[in-house]
């Protein structure tokens, strides 16, 4: 039985603030710890192509977002992490998905339902400003987590429309071309907290109102001093209920220190001494994250290798898969067809990349032709998972990947570039 498989996306769009800390961050890099379960984490840069024009932005949220999660303490060891676009099965399942999928199914998306709605309501024509992105924005979703036969998929309470409509794209492929496609459900945490900004509102970009999660420790200490309360005076008992700066405090404080607080409202704290103890809170658990964001942030290098080695590991297992699903919506390699039609039907003989692993415990692969002969031989790996991710490498890109991996093969005696080039060819 395979493993529980939980995917989660985030969208480049913007930079993460304390609400996406508290309510998506911070609970999903606890959640990868857990044993028993494979945790996949993407960037959706292409999601965000949607909703910003501006590239230099989807660019500079990219490097934010991706050093928030690794400075929060994503273990890309322990979970795959890649960027959307890096992994270019995700746009050819979706054109897959979208020939299964009904227009009229498309139609009831929230957010294009929404868009047309507020045409509507101003006098425009229904599809003023909307785009075929929006549109197919759920069958997109649908193929980020199709694609990884994700089992789980934490979202919020407006997300599940997208999660449904995943499992009945699916099941209009499988009902035509097989069981292929796992039908995901949405994992809702009730109580995953919602923060309020910096005026009483949910935190959020679109209202102007949050507070940077790695905002400098000044910058910091000036925006939560923003925040709104009501005019009494210090020695006056406040209300917990309703106070955004309770509430925040609470996100982050233990049970302990909230009943604390709790108390200081009700004997009257000054408002400047509870967003005082309301920062202190903050930056203890924020500080040391800060140190490592920064340190990211200001290596975008290591930051790009971290992604792609993880868009590595997840080929391994997109590439495969997408090529069965290529096979089996009737994209072959016209050489079935003939030897289908053929009188006397042979099956052609053709290389194979094969891993295997070795008295020494590690782990390695060889390329041998029709007849059994070594072209290539790998040197060892520690884990399989590399092994495999090698040989995903070699399967995509055939020959032009072979001076990449110079330094993981072994020379073999008398085998030629072009019979390696020619055998990796047949393979692709």
């Amino acid at each position: 039985m395979s493993p529980l498989r939980v995917l989660t996306g985030i969208t480049t769009s913007g930079t993460p603030h304390l609400g996406n800390y508290v309510g998506a961050i911070r609970p999903a890099v606890r959640a990868s710890l857990a044993p028993g379960a494979e945790s996949f984490y993407f960037l959706a840069d292409y999601h965000a192509l949607i909703k910003v024009g501006e590239p230099a932005r989807i660019q500079r949220s990219t490097l934010e977002i991706a050093a928030t999660w690794l400075a929060a303490g994503l273990d890309p060891e322990r979970v795959t992490f890649y960027r959307q676009s890096d992994i270019p099965e995700i746009p050819e399942l979706c054109w897959l998905l979208t020939c299964v999928t009904g227009k009229g199914v498309l139609n009831r998306a929230h957010a294009y339902k929404a868009s047309v709605d507020k045409n509507t309501a101003t006098g425009h024509d229904a599809d003023t400003d909307v785009t075929a992105g929006l549109f197919m924005y759920p069958v997109l979703m649908a193929a980020d987590i199709l694609l990884f036969k994700a089992h789980k998929v934490p979202v919020g309470r407006d997300q599940i429309q997208h999660i449904e409509m995943a499992r009945d794209i699916a099941q209009s492929f499988n009902h035509l071309y097989g069981e292929h496609l796992v039908l995901p459900e949405a994992a809702i945490e009730a109580s995953v907290a919602t923060l309020p900004g910096l005026d009483g509102r949910k935190m959020s970009k679109s209202y102007d109102n949050t507070i940077a999660l790695f905002a400098p420790r000044e910058q910091l200490r000036k925006q939560i001093a923003g925040i709104v309360t009501d005019s009494k005076a210090p020695g006056e008992a406040k209300n917990c209920e309703g106070s955004a700066l309770f509430e925040i405090y609470q996100a982050f404080a233990s049970a302990e220190e909230t009943a604390a607080l709790r108390a200081s409202y009700a004997d009257g704290i000054a408002w400047g001494d509870a967003k005082q103890m309301l920062f202190e809170r903050i930056d203890r658990e924020v500080a040391p994250m800060r140190e490592s964001y920064e340190a990211l942030i200001n290596d975008p290098s290591k930051l790009e290798d971290i992604l792609q080695a993880g868009a590595l590991k997840a080929r391994t297992l997109a590439t495969p898969f997408m090529a069965t699903l290529r096979q089996n919506v009737g994209l072959r390699n016209l050489r079935s067809n003939t030897e289908t039609r053929s009188a006397k039907p042979a099956k052609a003989a053709l290389p194979t990349l094969k891993q295997y692993r070795e008295k020494d415990g590690l782990f390695y692969f060889k390329l041998v032709d029709a007849h059994g002969r070594l072209l290539l031989q790998s040197l060892s790996f520690e884990s399989p998972r590399d092994a495999a991710a090698t040989i995903a490498l070699l399967q995509t890109h055939g020959s032009q990947a072979l001076g990449e991996l110079q330094a993981r093969l072994e020379p073999i005696e008398g085998v030629s570039e072009d019979d390696v080039a020619m055998a990796l060819t047949l393979l692709s």
